[in-house]
């Protein structure tokens, strides 16, 4: 085990923190579940296994399949919800709530009691309300949010991958039920249908974890982007997205991550997971396999030894 303190932290300590940790995870057996209900995403090798950190000063370090790219999914949700924050303002929380759901991401129970009025934007039911704001306030979504992600990422080769989007649209049944099931609560203003498509582009955006983890550099630097120091959001704002990705960021397995590993963060179903220590630094790590919760089961064993191992967390 590593201990370090803060202080003690350097270039080379943060590289042989994570060198010590994938060592140590990639030894535990893998009891997970590759998101196989998306077809495109069966495809990928289970057994890929990556890590990238960026510190505060832009340092990057990487570990493993740090630089093969995946399906972000609903990591994407962080970003959708923050422009139409970045927006809005405070209205966005009149179409969705910032309470943790309890229930699993893609859950109609909820909605019937609480008039449509989804419990937080990072389930699927927040999300497709989220994705209709993006229809109703940008001219041109799609390519908007593209060209954000880019921006973020400093990764101008950042794009859709449109196989998943169509794999993921194909079998989107319980999407499309829970999209006209909140539109009969009048909370979904444009057709389904184009609600859906921006929803399933943008989960099927493809990054690697270097890119993951420097897209949301933004939520540790008080809701600026630190190359072009351009402010995104508020550090009122920035601080509730740190917030909501800290009670909401796991689905009904975020109180297990805050206790355990004691960072915001977000996981997808491609088997992403990325966690912001502000002020301080992103990691994002990627593992295919997921746990009954729908989160990567190598992804939470690395961030637990992350913030323990250095005793670097928000508590």
């Amino acid at each position: 085990m590593i201990l370090i303190t803060f202080t003690k932290i350097r270039f080379m300590a943060f590289q042989d923190i994570l060198d010590g940790i994938y060592n140590e995870v990639i030894q535990i057996e893998n009891t997970g579940k590759v998101a196989d209900y998306i077809p495109e995403l069966s495809k990928i090798d289970a057994n890929k296994f990556g890590i990238a950190l960026v510190d505060k000063h832009q340092n990057v370090f990487t570990k493993g399949d740090a630089s093969e790219n995946f399906s972000i999914q609903s990591i994407s949700k962080v970003i959708t919800t923050s422009l139409i924050f970045s927006k809005i303002g405070n209205d966005l929380w009149k179409r969705v709530g910032y309470e943790p759901s309890g229930n699993s991401f893609n859950s109609l129970v909820q909605l019937e009691n609480e008039n449509g009025i989804p419990r937080n934007p990072f389930i699927n039911a927040g999300a497709l309300v989220i994705a209709d704001l993006m229809l109703e306030h940008f001219k041109n979504p799609k390519a908007f949010f593209l060209d954000f992600m880019k921006e973020l990422t400093e990764n101008t080769n950042i794009n859709y991958n449109k196989n998943v989007a169509q794999s993921e649209k194909k079998l989107g049944y319980r999407n499309a039920a829970l999209v006209n099931f909140i539109k009969s609560f009048n909370n979904i203003k444009n057709k389904p249908e184009d609600v859906l498509d921006f929803y399933y582009n943008q989960c099927s955006i493809e990054m690697n974890c270097v890119d993951l983890a420097k897209c949301f550099q933004v939520f540790s630097n008080n809701g600026a982007i630190p190359k072009s120091d351009k402010l995104f959001l508020s550090s009122s704002q920035c601080k509730r997205m740190n917030a909501l990705m800290q009670m909401c960021g796991f689905y009904d397995q975020a109180g297990e991550f805050t206790f355990k590993v004691g960072l915001p963060g977000k996981s997808g179903v491609g088997g992403g997971v990325v966690a912001v220590f502000p002020n301080n630094y992103t990691v994002a790590v990627w593992s295919p396999k997921l746990n009954k919760k729908g989160n990567s089961f190598y992804g939470l064993e690395t961030l637990e030894r992350l913030t323990t191992e250095t005793s670097l967390s928000i508590f």
